[in-house]
């Protein structure tokens, strides 16, 4: 089943720790949205460095991921000149390699709508040099 949004690290965190500011909003926007959401190994890499050393966070994280809720789509060796020019475009935010990656597959898969808390990027961020995110949850 093809990817009907992309998903962020911060999206992923907050669904999976309640304590999170963003856990009710990320979990009643989660409940509206058509699965897979895709997402890049570079955002795994964040998931799993900032949910902690604990089993059962990691083990938590592991779960979503495996659900069927999460695809990860690849980027590979003909992807990288286009990293880079979005790195290069957006370096005043700066952007990090993670949103480099979703708003390439936004690009490359034609996707448009992004799952993350951080707002104040996809918002500045464009697909294809032009189009906006729909950005969910609300802020």
């Amino acid at each position: 089943m093809p990817a009907s949004g992309l998903i962020d690290t911060g999206a992923i965190l907050a669904l999976l720790h309640e304590d999170d500011r963003w856990h009710e909003r990320c979990r009643a926007a989660f409940r509206e949205m058509r699965v897979p959401l895709a997402t890049s190994v570079a955002v795994l890499t964040e998931v799993f460095h900032l949910v902690g050393r604990g089993r059962r966070r990691i083990y938590e994280a592991w779960t979503f991921v495996r659900s069927g809720a999460v695809t990860v789509l690849p980027i590979g060796e003909n992807d990288m000149a286009a990293l880079q020019a979005l790195m290069t475009r957006y370096a005043d935010r700066p952007m990090d390699f993670a949103d480099a990656t979703l708003v390439h597959l936004a690009e490359r898969e034609q996707l448009t709508t992004v799952f993350t808390v951080d707002h104040a990027d996809f918002e500045t961020y464009r697909i294809g040099g032009r189009g906006r995110f729909r950005i969910l949850p609300a802020r």
